[in-house]
């Protein structure tokens, strides 16, 4: 690859088609995961049927991260009980065993319970990339629309497969609405223009 190729692909995030219906942008992701196309992201007004799938994602961690936040919540709350009860302060209450675990039901249920959430909403922030004030999608043409009529696919230059008029005539096949390719940062001289 020269380096004209490896500078070209670096100030280009990749290439967006935007679509009508949301049948033509399943069909569109469809074919370019088939193709091996894999760096790729959808971008929809609302939940696409399937259209995650399409793009080849079919694993959700989110589930493990709560599972491993409530275990940890659950040996937190325990433990914590635990050691105050039998090692910081060891009082014989009437008799009873210094580690009296129905006791500590109630504040390890809570703890669990709580870890999970933050653990859930923590693991889903995270895994989404979020929060993302600025992304380079948002200078391509039309891009607004995405959050109310539009559908649009991006494949993006850090595919194996990238190469910027392949891909544009790749995904000229679906006849999307517009087809553009999207810079790594938007021209200063539009965001001059935008100001004024």
């Amino acid at each position: 690859m020269s380096h004209e190729a490896e500078t070209e692909t670096d100030a280009v995030h990749g290439v967006i088609a935007e679509f009508e219906h949301e049948a033509d942008i399943l069909a569109a992701a469809e074919a370019a995961y088939a193709a091996g196309y894999r760096k790729m992201d959808a971008y929809s007004p609302h939940p696409v049927d399937g259209l995650a799938e399409a793009m080849g994602f079919t694993k959700n961690r989110v589930p493990l991260i709560v599972l491993l936040g409530g275990l940890s919540g659950g040996a937190t709350g325990f433990m914590m009980q635990w050691f105050s009860a039998v090692v910081h302060y060891p009082i014989d209450v009437g008799g009873r065993p210094l580690n009296s675990w129905p006791a500590f039901v109630p504040i390890t249920f809570e703890l669990t319970i709580l870890f999970s959430a933050f653990a859930s909403i923590l693991g889903m922030l995270i895994l989404n990339g979020l929060p993302k004030p600025y992304h380079p999608v948002f200078n391509a043409a039309n891009f607004d629309s995405a959050s109310s009529d539009r559908f649009f696919l991006c494949i993006e230059s850090s595919d194996p497969m990238f190469e910027t008029e392949g891909v544009k005539g790749f995904l000229e096949g679906f006849e999307p609405k517009s087809l553009s390719v999207v810079p790594v940062e938007s021209d200063p001289g539009d965001r001059e223009a935008e100001d004024s």
